[in-house]
């Protein structure tokens, strides 16, 4: 038995992730609003067990409270800094990094990616998802709510960077059109980021998703994960020798600050 992803869109720009068992339950990652999300399992007549959570934003966990009420045997399994600090409403498991969960067959390792904030964790699956939440965007990243550039630089390119390149990454919001923007700015020259916004572009003018990525593409597009390349470098005027930590803090100030 496997499951199926099938993307919930939520409010203006989230997503949210209802995995879909052969045997009609379902898993939920992250909740933002119960509505919709309810909505999606009457049509298609499942029975939600478990809600797994990447983070403790209120765009990831605003709806557990209605769910649980609704399901009051929901498992509602997190990570251990969330936990630790009662952050996620409802939990019912402690994972830590390296951790294995087991659903519908298949088994997700739990890796710790902090940078936007300390206790985010992803849920890397056996067959090929990976829900990374708010820490890897298409094209970007997330904000260092509380995280340092230090701690997103390890998140991003020695753990997530290390996943097989044909690895699908489900992230929560629909930003890649901005994060192009951006990516373009810093990193012009680059022909598979151009081809990339062009066929961004024709999905949303279609209404269509952007999301999911894979691995491949991110390290080749995205400008978070190519710190150590001489175009990023010279865009962030970084000095000769800086850590890739500190060419990540400066790319992520820059985004902060981009109208483009």
């Amino acid at each position: 038995m496997s499951f199926e992803v099938v993307q919930i869109p939520v409010w203006q720009d989230n997503y949210a992730y209802l995995l879909c068992a052969d045997d009609g339950t379902a898993a939920l990652v992250d909740s933002p609003e119960a509505p919709p999300i309810q909505a999606e399992l009457d049509r298609r007549g499942l029975r939600l067990t478990h809600i797994f959570q990447t983070h403790h934003h209120f765009d990831h966990v605003g709806a557990n409270a209605a769910l649980v009420e609704s399901v009051p045997e929901l498992k509602v399994w997190g990570g251990a800094y969330d936990s630790e600090h009662e952050r996620i409403p409802g939990q019912t498991r402690v994972l830590r990094d390296g951790e294995r969960a087991t659903w519908a067959g298949e088994t997700a390792v739990i890796h710790e990616v902090p940078g936007h904030t300390l206790g985010h964790i992803a849920w890397r699956w056996s067959n090929g998802a990976a829900f990374v939440g708010d820490t890897l965007f298409v094209a970007g990243c997330g904000r260092f709510f509380e995280g340092t550039p230090a701690q997103m630089d390890v998140s991003l390119n020695e753990v997530i960077a290390g996943w097989p390149p044909d690895t699908k990454l489900y992230c929560a919001h629909e930003y890649t059109q901005s994060n192009l923007r951006f990516a373009l700015h810093v990193d012009p020259d680059n022909a598979d980021l151009q081809a990339l916004s062009q066929e961004v572009d024709a999905l949303r003018a279609e209404g269509q998703p952007t999301v999911p990525s894979t691995l491949a593409r991110e390290l080749s597009c995205n400008p978070f994960l190519r710190c150590d390349t001489p175009a990023i470098r010279a865009a962030t005027a970084s000095p000769k020798g800086a850590p890739r930590h500190d060419v990540l803090g400066r790319l992520r100030a820059m985004k902060d600050g981009f109208r483009g």
